[in-house]
């Protein structure tokens, strides 16, 4: 396995980024001032992605972070989480990220150490242009949650 820096052509895995974010124009947001890693199997095989950005005094945030469907639950997306942590803790303090409030990604984060920090009440029906629906439900509001570094 393998984590690599994206500096360059980071749409070319746009179909990973949609996985993690719906809408091109609000990943068109963070893509370019975000750093992007990818992480490849041992067979050259990219797995999974991820973009952090640096959001001042300290903080780190996840902006996205997808696993390829054949890839999910196999430990690639935790595997991206402690590269970051181990990455960055040096240089900031707290490693955030907002997602919505569903049944699928906030168990993982809170498995990977992150408590509930906030909410951004109607984030996702104010700023998408068509209802998102994960594990079957709609979501609403931007669920953001953090974990020392």
């Amino acid at each position: 396995m393998e984590i690599l820096r994206i500096d360059e052509n980071k749409k070319q895995f746009i179909s990973l980024l949609l996985l993690a974010d719906e809408q091109e124009n609000m990943i068109d947001r963070y893509l370019e001032r975000g750093v992007m890693y990818a992480l490849y199997d041992d067979n050259g095989v990219i797995k999974a992605e991820c973009v952090v950005t640096d959001e001042g005094n300290g903080v780190l945030e996840i902006k996205n972070i997808a696993v390829a469907p054949d890839a999910q639950r196999k430990g690639y997306g935790k595997t991206l989480i402690y590269f970051l942590i181990k990455k960055y803790s040096d240089d900031f303090s707290v490693l955030k990220v907002g997602t919505g409030d569903s049944p699928l990604t906030v168990p993982f984060y809170e498995k990977c150490g992150f408590i509930r920090s906030h909410c951004i009440k109607n984030f996702f029906t104010d700023n998408y242009d068509k209802p998102i629906f994960e594990g079957g439900v709609l979501l609403r509001d931007m669920i953001y949650l953090q974990r020392s570094l």
